[in-house]
C-alpha cells in the first residue's frame, strides 16, 4: 500500500535531480572546452578584461569599479537572504503543532507518510541552507575585491591584477552555485504538493536554462565572424 502511494515519488524526484545534474555536467564540458558558446565562457574573458582595464586607470575609474562590484554584492546579499528566509519558513512549519501540519499533509498528493514529509521538508532546508552558504562566501571575496582594486600600484605589491581576477572568479563561480541550488530548490519547493509538479517543474527550468546559458544563433554568427577577422587582421 506504501508503494502505491510514494511510487511516483520515488520514480520522478531522483529523475528530475538526476536530469538536472546531468545538464550542469554537460554545461561544465562545454564551458571547459567551447567557451565562447555559453554566457560564462563569455562572462569570464570579459572580467579578465575588467579587472586590468579598472586597475590601469583606477584613479578616473574607481567609482565604476566599486559601483560594479557593489551591484554584484547586493544581488549575492539579496539571494542570501531569500534563501535563509526560506529556510526559517521550512523551520517554522517543520516546528509547528500537529494541528496545523494534519491539514497540510492531507493536500499532500504522493508520499503522505511521516517519513516522507520529513524528507521533503529536509531536503529543502538543506538545499536553501546550502545556496545562503554560498551567495554568503560571494560576499566575502566581493568585499575584499572592492577594497583591494582601489589599492595604489607599486612594483613590490602583492595586490596584482591576476590576483584580484582570480578574487573576482571565485565570487562568481559560488554565485552561480548558490543561484543555481535556489533554482533546484523550487522543484523541490512544489515536491510538497507531489511529484508531477515537481518533475514538469525540474523540465522546464531546464528549458529555460538552456536557453540563457548558450548564446544564441545569430550571436554565435557574429562571434565567428569577429574570430574570422581577428585572425585575418
Amino acid at each position: 500500500m506504501e508503494w502505491r502511494t510514494s511510487y511516483l515519488d520515488v520514480m520522478l524526484i531522483p529523475i528530475g535531480l538526476l536530469i538536472n545534474l546531468a545538464y550542469h555536467i554537460w554545461l561544465w564540458y562545454k564551458v571547459r572546452t567551447q567557451a565562447s558558446l555559453t554566457i560564462f565562457g563569455i562572462d569570464a574573458d570579459g572580467r579578465c578584461l575588467w579587472v586590468p582595464a579598472m586597475m590601469k586607470d583606477i584613479d578616473r575609474k574607481s567609482i565604476v569599479a566599486v559601483q560594479s562590484i557593489r551591484n554584484m554584492m547586493m544581488g549575492s546579499i539579496f539571494m542570501a537572504s531569500t534563501s535563509i528566509l526560506l529556510c526559517c519558513g521550512l523551520g517554522a512549519v517543520i516546528s509547528s503543532t500537529y494541528s496545523v501540519k494534519k491539514p497540510l499533509m492531507e493536500s499532500i498528493y504522493g508520499a503522505r507518510g511521516e517519513y516522507a514529509v520529513a524528507l521533503k521538508y529536509a531536503t529543502l532546508f538543506a538545499i536553501f541552507l546550502f545556496s545562503f552558504l554560498f551567495h554568503s562566501l560571494a560576499v566575502r571575496f566581493l568585499s575584499q575585491l572592492s577594497i583591494l582594486i582601489c589599492t595604489p600600484q607599486d612594483v613590490m605589491t602583492l595586490v596584482t591584477p591576476d590576483y584580484l581576477t582570480e578574487l573576482f572568479r571565485r565570487a562568481t563561480i559560488l554565485s552561480i552555485v548558490g543561484n543555481r541550488l535556489l533554482h533546484t530548490g523550487l522543484p523541490l519547493l512544489l515536491w510538497i504538493f507531489g511529484p508531477v509538479m515537481s518533475f514538469s517543474c525540474s523540465v522546464a527550468m531546464l528549458l529555460v536554462l538552456h536557453r540563457l546559458d548558450f548564446v544564441a544563433r545569430k550571436e554565435k554568427m557574429e562571434i565567428g565572424i569577429a574570430r574570422k577577422l581577428s585572425g585575418s587582421a
